[in-house]
């Protein structure tokens, strides 16, 4: 009678045992999940950009990878730089305006080469001869496999006289940097080791 009791008790012990197994287990499982659907949870959260409109109504709006948009922000910086910089009309202020804007998407070497052109007193003759000058870009190509981007640029310049019109090639080399952005430089880069390649004339016509 007691060797019985004695394994029904032993018996208790073991299922008590397992019981303890099992629902350790089970507890194990639930917090897995739990910390596997918080952190899930929070990697979505962390893609929305929320937006108060006037301070009364809240708008969720998913942000996308920024590297997705990088090159296209690249060449619009570099397209934009163009055309503030050889953008030119028979006026001093204008002038300053837009190359001042075009400095502040460029380093030291958009600068000196505006000094130079400024020394061969091109924009002294822009002026006194009431030329006009455009610029259209074709193309802008961009190696996004090395840092810092190396970039070339192919354009027409339009140089528009009383008597003619002139039509240049345009062709520029630059490197891109990662910069902070700002009002003045929305895409966040800066050229550097701005250059002229070729600027030579293509076609003349009398107007």
């Amino acid at each position: 009678m007691e060797f019985k009791t004695l394994r029904n008790i032993e018996n208790s012990f073991k299922q008590i045992r397992l019981f303890t197994f099992v629902f350790a287990i089970l507890c194990f499982g639930v917090v897995s999940i739990v910390v596997y659907k918080s952190y899930s949870f929070a990697e979505e959260q962390r893609q929305k950009i929320y937006v108060l409109d006037n301070g009364k109504s809240l708008m969720v709006a998913l942000s996308q990878d920024m590297s997705i948009n990088r090159p296209v922000e690249a060449r619009e910086h570099v397209r934009r730089f163009h055309e503030l910089f050889f953008t030119v009309a028979p006026d001093k202020s204008a002038i300053e305006s837009n190359v001042k804007r075009a400095f502040n998407m460029a380093d030291q070497s958009a600068f000196n080469y505006y000094k130079d052109l400024s020394e061969k007193g091109y924009y002294n003759r822009i002026i006194s001869g009431n030329i006009q000058q455009r610029i259209e870009i074709d193309s802008v190509i961009a190696d996004f496999n090395n840092y810092p981007y190396a970039v070339k640029t192919y354009g027409k310049q339009f140089i528009i006289r009383a008597s003619n019109l002139t039509i240049r090639n345009l062709v520029t080399n630059c490197q891109l940097v990662n910069s902070v952005r700002s009002d003045s430089n929305p895409q966040g880069f800066t050229i550097e080791k701005f250059n002229v390649i070729e600027n030579k004339d293509v076609e003349t016509v009398n107007r």
